[in-house]
């Protein structure tokens, strides 16, 4: 088999340039059979865990023995009729956008699962895209997540013969558009339910080994929240930001969500709105994690209000903000 492969004819209608956005990526089903390979393949990753492979592989066979069966339950609480949330609001985000850029092949992909980069940067490929800019969903880099696509973009560009001009979105903390419509959606919840004792900005972890090796994740967590605060108005008092999504023994980035609303929930907090702006879409992390165990904490420990202000999703404002970072990195 030839090293590199053969290009596809240019079809007479081709684009020239080409979009990829890019999620993390769900299991197929909320089953256990289904999260097992996508787990591994997740998991597998030197930059989603790096630890020596030698080291890291025998642990990981102990998570595939028992973590699948727990996992398909958590994903069962927030599965949608359509399929994994994150797959229909990414996929619906990538439909909105193409609607915005006639000129411009929209695709959409997940790092890991289905439908992969390899199969939509194929599809770009034969659609005779030359210019592709890749956009990970992640508004703040880190190396776990933005990393790995432009890793694995990488990869699958060492298989094309004519290799296409490849640009890529590092990140945007402090896009105005993506702060105006995370504030419009504060706001227009706070219209409807009042205002809370405390938002709390939850972001997803990261070791703390991690961060101190010099990972940016934590820092533009930060000009994210900053940003945020102040397009609200937001004093120091009215806002807390957290970091969720601890797995396994070591220290993580602090303070911890959970931890937290339980201290705000024993101190007197009585409502609470939590967003999660590290999140563009509507997740296990953000519909299990967060819209049930926290809240189920948050009651439990005295509070009375819990509300999730929901991910971006493909709402009107999002798309456009989501075109705008491509114009701005088209030219």
């Amino acid at each position: 088999m030839p090293r590199y492969r053969p290009e596809p004819p240019r079809p007479p209608d081709a684009h020239r340039d080409g979009v990829l956005l890019v999620n993390l990526g769900s299991p197929k089903a909320p089953t256990a059979s289904a999260l097992r390979p996508w787990l591994k393949q997740f998991l597998s990753d030197p930059r989603i865990v790096e630890l020596p492979r030698l080291l890291w592989y025998p642990i990981l066979a102990l998570i595939l023995a028992t973590r699948p069966a727990r996992s398909a339950k958590k994903y069962a609480s927030i599965w949608m009729p359509e399929g994994s949330p994150l797959t229909v609001h990414t996929k619906n985000l990538a439909l909105a956008v193409q609607a915005e850029l006639a000129d411009i092949s929209v695709e959409w992909a997940m790092r890991y699962g289905t439908p992969s980069i390899e199969e939509r940067l194929e599809q770009l490929r034969a659609a005779g895209c030359e210019r592709i800019l890749v956009v990970p969903l992640y508004p703040q880099y880190a190396a776990s997540t933005t990393a790995s696509t432009l890793d694995e973009v990488t990869r699958i560009m060492q298989t094309w013969r004519a290799v296409p001009e490849i640009r890529y979105v590092r990140s945007f903390p402090t896009d105005a558009g993506y702060i105006a419509v995370l504030a419009k959606s504060v706001e227009e919840h706070q219209a409807e339910h009042g205002v809370p004792d405390y938002l709390v900005m939850s972001f997803h972890g990261q070791p703390k080994k991690t961060d101190a090796l010099g990972d940016p994740y934590r820092s533009e967590c930060l000009l994210t929240a900053q940003a945020l605060a102040n397009k609200l108005g937001l004093t120091p008092d009215q806002y807390k930001v957290t970091f969720q999504s601890r797995f396994g023994p070591a220290d993580w980035l602090q303070p911890y969500t959970q931890a937290s609303i339980e201290t705000l929930a024993a101190a007197g907090a009585k409502h609470i709105d939590i967003i999660c702006p590290g999140f563009t879409a509507d997740c296990l992390e953000t519909l299990e994690e967060i819209g049930i165990l926290a809240r189920e904490a948050f009651l439990a420990h005295g509070g009375e209000r819990f509300h999730v202000i929901e991910c971006l999703n493909s709402r009107s404002e999002w798309v456009q903000a989501v075109v705008g970072v491509i114009g701005r990195h088209s030219g």
